[in-house]
């Protein structure tokens, strides 16, 4: 109720979280009305150079709402990355946004942190992990929330590092960017990162705020983080960078 002043006059495109799972995420469902035909949980747009996905991290902590949810959304995100990768002469950005992070360093007990992501190797360690599959479709940019902060990682495939160079890591990067983006005024307070930071972390703000993403042209996204706490000021800014030729695989 709170957001439709904005969302009735604004785009607002929704991605389910672990708040939104009462009663089989019914209240989501009824509330917001996103493309395509799977009730808003997993759904794909384009937007100028870019082509967009959102999907669901929750299938795969909910299984009381069945399993059969974890396997028809992997199939069909590989299906719509498949298309997406065909399409890269008009949109050559992929993006994907989904709540809980693939990575994090958060002094919490979430799932990232002290345990292997579900979302990067699946169910069992092994069935419809993520990770792989958006590596092999040249996922350029990857958004997350959940963790109640900001963290932006390097280039990064499986733990390693996969910067484009030294000078500019972010200039044709070898691997996806993950951008964890859950500081927007969540009431539970935001969460303390754990002491030092991983060797994949480039900027950790415990800040309430939220990101800016300007998708410029076909080669060059600008990612800012506006903080509320400091009345405006950005806190990270950074451009990605990638030529338009050979970026449908990073291999």
């Amino acid at each position: 109720r709170l957001i439709e002043p904005v969302a009735a006059s604004l785009p607002y495109m929704t991605c389910p979280g672990n708040h939104e799972e009462r009663y089989n995420f019914s209240n989501y469902k009824a509330r917001f009305s996103m493309p395509g035909n799977n009730e808003g949980l997993w759904y794909s747009w384009d937007l100028g150079p870019a082509h967009i996905i959102s999907f669901s991290t929750e299938v795969y902590f909910f299984l009381n709402y069945g399993r059969h949810l974890v396997e028809r959304q992997f199939h069909w995100l590989e299906n719509d990355l498949q298309k997406a990768n065909k399409n890269r002469a008009a949109r050559p950005w992929i993006i994907t946004m989904g709540h809980r992070p693939m990575y994090c360093s958060n002094a919490d007990l979430d799932d990232c942190t002290w345990h292997e992501s579900k979302v990067r190797k699946g169910l069992r360690g092994k069935f419809y992990g993520l990770e792989d599959l958006f590596y092999k479709y040249g996922v350029d940019l990857q958004l997350w929330a959940h963790e109640h902060s900001y963290e932006r990682l390097w280039p990064i495939y499986n733990y390693q590092v996969f910067n484009g160079s030294r000078e500019m890591p972010y200039t044709n990067p070898r691997g996806p960017v993950h951008i964890i983006t859950g500081s927007a005024g969540c009431e539970e307070r935001l969460t303390p990162f754990s002491l030092f930071p991983r060797p994949w972390s480039a900027v950790r703000v415990k800040e309430y705020g939220y990101t800016r993403l300007h998708i410029l042209n076909g080669t060059h996204l600008h990612i800012q983080q506006v903080s509320d706490d400091q009345d405006g000021k950005i806190v990270d800014d950074v451009w990605v960078v990638r030529p338009l030729v050979g970026r449908m695989m990073y291999l």
